[in-house]
């Protein structure tokens, strides 16, 4: 039985996917990836393709009619520095990195539309296939944009998709406006004067002024803000220089902040810089304070956000598609695109069995790369339509 075009294509993406997740590469060491990706976009005949943009990133260019209007799909290509569980064939071969996010899968599915619109057309315009690294530190997005992207590569709206664990394989979600928060990073160090464990009095030791920090910190939430505004402030981070009978006379205490908006991260600096300061008073004790902002929130253009639903519904759906989704706490470089052009970020489905993202036993679902590359030439089609 001869196979039909989709089935052959959902056998080609997936192994490449598995390919691409048995290889896995950090931020800014993309280089297989991105060779990988180049070759296969040279093997579907895009008119043009572009190693190197902004450090390992790709962009395919393919044009269809003769129109001027263009549009950009994104998918991120970058691993993460953590260790694999499991034994499935496509295991990482990297030592201590692997695709724990889905960008594999994100990779394939774009690479699958990138066939199918070059195989079939249906469209009136320029396509943009922007492959990005470095997603995972908030780098990538910005180092594409510095290396020209907009210049070298115009267009006029972008759209980008993630797979989304606890969500049915299939199922899409998106929503206008803000949808993903801003991340902050900080970094308190509190100095004093260690000792022996046996006589705390002769010095000012850190490790009971950083354990009440850690607690005051978790007051800017819960008291300092308006209930109304979102916000989260974790600490993910304590060290000292101490040991079992020696007092620590410096602590460091890092973390990250979560808001969905800059008068919000803006106060959350100023209530922890205060907090800080009052509790190493306190405890006899130094503060010093580095914050910095490294993800800025998603918003979603309404316009746009209203037709990447019209789409999902019209390939998968009504009951496929979840609408309004619920704005997410966690942060994504594609917010740097839309600071430039109007988008639409959204989710698809993983499975509801699927690991948490960032976990070591994590996997892309396979099932989950046609509905993505259906996704992506649907929203091309719809918003560069073929000429009646």
């Amino acid at each position: 039985m001869t196979k039909s075009p989709e089935s052959v294509l959902v056998e080609e993406m997936t192994a490449w996917r598995r390919d691409l997740h048995a290889h896995p590469e950090f931020g800014f060491e993309e280089s297989r990836t991105g060779a990988f990706v180049a070759t296969k976009l040279r093997e579907f005949g895009l008119d043009d393709v572009v190693e190197g943009v902004g450090g390992t990133g790709v962009v395919g260019t393919l044009t269809r009619g003769s129109a001027i209007r263009s549009i950009a799909l994104r998918a991120d290509m970058d691993a993460l520095r953590i260790t694999e569980q499991g034994e499935r064939p496509h295991r990482s071969t990297n030592s201590g990195t692997m695709h724990a996010c889905g960008h594999d899968g994100h990779t394939a599915m774009l690479l699958g539309a990138a066939k199918c619109l070059a195989e079939d057309g249906g469209f009136n315009g320029t396509v943009r296939f922007v492959f990005q690294p470095a997603e995972e530190w908030g780098k990538g997005a910005m180092a594409m944009l510095a290396d020209g992207l907009l210049e070298r590569f115009p267009f006029e709206e972008i759209h980008g998709l993630h797979n989304m664990p606890g969500l049915p394989v299939g199922h899409f979600q998106t929503r206008a406006g803000p949808f993903m928060s801003a991340e902050d990073v900080f970094e308190i160090v509190l100095r004093g004067v260690g000792g022996h464990a046996a006589r705390p009095h002769w010095g000012r030791e850190t490790l009971v002024a950083a354990c009440a920090l850690v607690t005051n910190l978790q007051t800017i939430v819960s008291r300092r803000l308006s209930p109304s505004d979102v916000a989260v402030v974790s600490v993910t981070e304590l060290l000292t220089d101490g040991t079992r009978n020696v007092l620590p006379g410096e602590a460091r205490i890092s973390g990250d902040t979560r808001s969905f908006r800059m008068d919000v991260s803006v106060e959350i600096e100023r209530q922890m810089r205060a907090i800080a300061e009052g509790t190493a008073l306190a405890h006899n004790v130094s503060a010093e304070v580095a914050y910095a902002r490294e993800f800025v929130p998603l918003v979603n253009d309404a316009v746009l956000a209203d037709e990447a639903l019209a789409t999902a519904r019209f390939l998968f759906g009504d009951d496929a598609v979840s609408e309004p989704a619920d704005p997410m706490t966690a942060s994504e470089d594609f917010a740097r695109f839309l600071a430039h052009v109007p988008g639409c970020f959204a989710f698809l489905g993983n499975g509801l069995e699927s690991a948490p993202l960032h976990n070591a036993a994590y996997d892309f679902d396979d099932g989950g790369l046609i509905h993505g590359a259906r996704y992506h030439a649907g929203i091309v089609r719809r918003r560069l339509p073929a000429s009646p």
